[in-house]
């Protein structure tokens, strides 16, 4: 996924990566419920996922702003299939939270 915004790298970067545990559940709090880090043993009520990678850049623009490129790699268990539809739903909702801290920080040019 590939997203074009007005905010420099470095401070889209920090919003997003760094601080996004605090402030995406500020700016968008139906995106994130909570985070919970679960261990077993594969047992019941074991998720279709054995984990996930996230992989985030971002590159100046020529306009002074940033280009944001997410990569995500989702590593199932067993047979489990991803979806197209669940595929372009996650990259919206993905997009969406960008375009949503892209419009907090230009309303908000102090914070971070």
């Amino acid at each position: 996924m590939e997203v074009v915004t007005k905010i420099p790298p470095t401070k889209m970067f920090k919003a997003f990566v760094i601080d996004g545990d605090s402030l995406i559940p500020k700016i968008v709090p139906q995106a994130i419920k909570n985070v919970e880090v679960v261990e077993g043993d594969g047992g019941p009520g074991r998720s279709q996922f054995d984990y996930v990678k996230h992989k985030i850049k971002t590159a100046s623009s020529p306009d002074g702003g940033s280009i944001c490129r997410s990569i995500s790699k989702y590593y199932t268990v067993g047979d489990f299939e991803i979806k197209e539809e669940q595929i372009k739903a996650g990259k919206d909702k993905a997009s969406g939270m960008f375009k949503a801290i892209e419009a907090y920080l230009l309303a908000n040019p102090d914070a971070n």
